[in-house]
């Protein structure tokens, strides 16, 4: 057994769980959030709830083996994970933004200029990631790498070509919003007194103010806690691990087809690998749940989850009453939650309707590469760890922490 030799390891499955949890948490409520055009927490949830369920399809696909089952659908995933990368820093500067330019400016702006700014955080919120997938690229040693359990993960490699597209930027953009959300702070504390009124007057009535610190204390979050990822890769990279010099691109992309494969025994058995694909993936689902935290337990939120619940258990068979049983209160034994309510068309109250046009109510850390040869048959490759041979190839890896 591909366990038996990590005695401690947590089963994989428990992370298949959760990541496709996350996948729900996300994609749930997304549609009401579209309907109040929140432009950054809908790029937020819709970033990390694919990420998710990207996830979750390595953790059952790779589960127990490394092979290249799919290569087709590896060039995406990794792909998408650098974007991942960029995008929830971007995601919540969008955010922190918009507060901004709600409490500090104050300038009520023509259904023109509302579009325009809705355009501004569509650029910043999926505009970097993908520029950011693109100059990935340029660094990127090989097609990408196996670990078994995880999935597929993209490789860069080590110069410093590599870190300043890829390890920089993030702390980069986590900077210029943590300076948004410092001046959004400041700004709602001077003018607390009179919050609601300037809201009113912008045209922001569905906006209160435990609402507007609740969003603001979110994004804040979440740039801490990418601010903190990103320079911990930056740091292993430069201290831990020998930067190699830009040598050209004919020598970063040479054998770029190349796919290196690691079984969980060995990439297990480095603490720095551990971290760095464990932390990574796990802060992805992490921004999901910290969504939930923040917004997935207000009144309005709760009913909606209940109603989206009861409609799922109709469709696969469940009576109502099942479906009530699955929401007794843990705080009287024996005490059912009242039937569902009807699904409501109107935007639920716990959606923050920060967008101007509406005015109604992980990182990185190097390693030396190996290559793992596989045999021809189609043999699991648990079952032929023993005879792995391993030949250096002399590179250095890089791994977000996302």
């Amino acid at each position: 057994m591909a366990q038996a030799y990590l005695p401690n390891d947590y089963p994989n499955s428990i992370f298949s769980t959760f990541s496709f949890l996350g996948f729900l948490v996300c994609m749930v409520p997304l549609p009401w959030h579209l309907e109040a055009w929140n432009a950054g927490m809908c790029m937020f949830m819709i970033w990390t709830g694919l990420g998710c369920l990207l996830l979750f399809v390595n953790s059952l696909v790779w589960h127990h083996n490394a092979i290249n089952w799919s290569p087709v659908w590896c060039d995406i995933a990794v792909r998408y994970i650098v974007g991942l990368n960029i995008a929830t820093p971007a995601t919540c500067l969008c955010i922190t933004r918009r507060l901004y330019h709600i409490t500090a400016i104050r300038i009520p702006a023509s259904k023109l200029d509302n579009r325009r700014a809705i355009l501004v955080d569509v650029a910043i919120g999926m505009g970097m990631p993908i520029l950011g997938m693109v100059l990935q690229y340029i660094p990127q040693g090989h097609r990408f790498n196996i670990f078994e359990d995880v999935g597929c993960w993209p490789y860069t490699y080590n110069t410093i070509v590599g870190l300043a597209l890829v390890s920089v930027p993030p702390a980069v953009i986590c900077l210029v919003s943590g300076v948004y959300a410092v001046l959004s702070l400041r700004s709602f504390w001077k003018s607390r007194g009179q919050f609601d009124e300037v809201l009113s007057s912008m045209g922001h009535r569905n906006l209160t103010p435990s609402r507007y610190v609740r969003l603001l204390c979110f994004s804040s979050l979440g740039v801490v806690i990418t601010f903190m990822g990103a320079m911990f890769s930056l740091g292993m990279n430069v201290h831990f691990h020998l930067v190699k010099p830009w040598t050209g691109w004919m020598d970063t992309h040479e054998d770029f087809q190349r796919v290196d494969q690691y079984p969980a025994i060995i990439w297990r058995s480095r603490s720095d690998l551990v971290v760095a694909l464990e932390g990574s993936r796990w802060c992805i689902v992490g921004s999901a749940f910290l969504f939930l935290v923040f917004f997935g337990f207000v009144d309005g939120a709760v009913k909606k989850y209940r109603s989206a619940l009861q409609t799922v258990s109709t469709n696969i068979g469940l009576s109502s009453s099942t479906s009530t049983e699955l929401l007794t209160t843990s705080s009287g034994a024996g005490v059912k939650v009242p039937p569902f309510p009807a699904v409501e068309v109107a935007v639920p109250e716990h959606v923050l309707d920060i967008s101007p046009i509406r005015s109604q109510s992980q990182s990185s850390i190097a390693m030396t590469n190996s290559h793992l040869s596989i045999p021809s048959s189609p043999t699991r490759i648990s079952n032929v760890f023993p005879a792995i041979a391993m030949t250096p190839l002399g590179r250095t890896n890089t791994y977000q922490i996302v």
